[in-house]
């Protein structure tokens, strides 16, 4: 593989460049099409593009071939398993830091390979965030939040709402948002065309009954940033359909798509301190790239911006569009909170009463809370479960934020930070 002359450095970028100089061996897990590849590219000196039928055939009678000249990129190493082993053993050999990189699009050990706890270092890949994709240059950053300290914010964005759903429907497949709008969206559905029809048996899954499936992601699709339960999106993937999936039929469905990195469910936030009770436990529901949902339900820019849902096949509060742009924020803050080594989970109550979309907590627990609003503005309404909250943690919420479409950042009198999401960055 030849490195991309054009290639755009990604905030994994400067992981990587920490993880290369002391870790052997690094695996890169994400969905297709994120750029596992690209990445991975740029360090290689010898690659192996396994997905190449020939290439596959050639390593698969030897998988040896890999104790190669270094760097090595290995990629969708899972196509031939039994390099995982040849790596692992390697590490145990004494390779150098930086030695292998491994990319992957479904996680798990396949049978008859080594987990390679201790050996080699997993990190996951994810689509472009905003701060990638351009449109506007960030000023606020998630790990100065983190710090503490409730520093100033500041800058100004022109992106509007018109620009954000033009970033949802683009999506950030580096690859696919480059192409034209009608090739981009027959890219997408070919996509998961993909996922039903070839990923699934790759993983020794086949689909019995695609159409189904399809059904299925749609309706999960339809409830994007919802807790909804999985009986929820089985009822509303068989309206008026006969044929009702069992539930011994519907929940591989979502454990594959986990696997294959399409679906990227929000965990629920679980605190390490006791002072919130009653904490409900289901994840919010997301794609890999809040597009795919797009594409799922059949609706494009035009048809978010009018408003049009008739096509989305589930009973929600709150518009879609609303949800495809708290989806779009969750991607990027998930980019950016792995940079700063924390994680991102959302909050919310058993009965529902208080709930913050999302929470962002550094290894020591402590938090930064963000609501995300589809609008230009804030009123006091939008922040009462952040103040709420701001109460029950004390010092241990480090600051609370309002992720907003509107062109300027600045603090409220009560300390909320309010913050267009395009000037959001690591």
């Amino acid at each position: 593989m030849l490195r991309a002359v054009d290639y755009q450095r990604r905030i994994i970028d400067d992981e990587l460049d920490v993880l290369c100089s002391g870790a052997p061996a690094i695996s890169l897990e994400g969905a297709k099409g994120v750029g596992k590849s690209a990445t991975g590219a740029q360090r290689a000196r010898t690659t192996f593009l396994l997905e190449q039928p020939v290439v596959r055939e050639v390593v698969d009678a030897d998988p040896g071939q890999v104790l190669a000249e270094g760097p090595v990129l290995i990629d969708e190493w899972q196509q031939v398993p039994a390099t995982w082993d040849v790596v692992r053993r390697a590490v145990d050999a004494g390779a150098p830091p930086g030695q292998f990189l491994l990319t992957g699009s479904a996680s798990g050990v396949n049978p008859g390979t080594h987990s390679g706890a201790g050996r080699i270092l997993s990190i996951r890949m994810r689509p472009l965030s905003l701060a990638e994709r351009g449109p506007v240059g960030p000023t606020v950053s998630l790990a100065g939040l983190l710090a503490g300290g409730k520093a100033p914010v500041a800058g100004r964005s022109d992106l509007d709402l018109v620009g954000y759903v033009a970033e949802i429907v683009t999506s950030g497949f580096p690859g696919i948002r480059r192409m034209a709008e009608g090739v981009r969206r027959g890219q997408l559905t070919s996509y998961l065309t993909r996922v039903v029809d070839r990923d699934f048996a790759e993983l020794g899954h086949p689909v019995r009954n695609p159409a189904g499936l399809r059904r299925w992601l749609a309706a999960y699709a339809a409830a994007t940033a919802t807790t909804a339960t999985f009986e929820t999106i089985r009822d509303a993937a068989t309206s008026g359909q006969g044929d009702k999936p069992a539930r011994s039929t519907a929940i591989p469905y979502r454990d594959i798509l986990e696997r294959l990195y399409v679906l990227d469910p929000l965990p629920a936030w679980l605190p390490f301190s006791s002072r919130l009770r009653e904490l409900a436990s289901s994840p919010k529901h997301h794609l890999a790239d809040p597009a795919l949902a797009a594409a799922l339900v059949g609706l494009n820019a035009e048809a978010l911006l009018r408003g049009d849902e008739g096509t989305v096949p589930f009973p929600r509060q709150g518009s879609f569009l609303g949800a495809l742009f708290e989806s779009l924020v969750t991607q990027s803050l998930h980019v950016y909170a792995q940079a700063a080594e924390a994680s991102v989970a959302h909050f919310r109550t058993h009965r529902g009463e208080r709930e913050v979309d999302l929470i962002v907590q550094r290894p020591d627990g402590r938090v930064v809370a963000a609501e995300v609003k589809l609008a230009a503005t804030v009123g006091d309404g939008d922040v009462r479960h952040l103040l709420w909250l701001a109460d029950r943690l004390g010092p241990d919420l480090m600051d609370a934020v309002v992720i907003t479409t509107g062109p300027q950042a600045y603090r409220r009198p009560d300390g909320i930070a309010v913050i267009p999401a395009a000037l959001l960055g690591p």
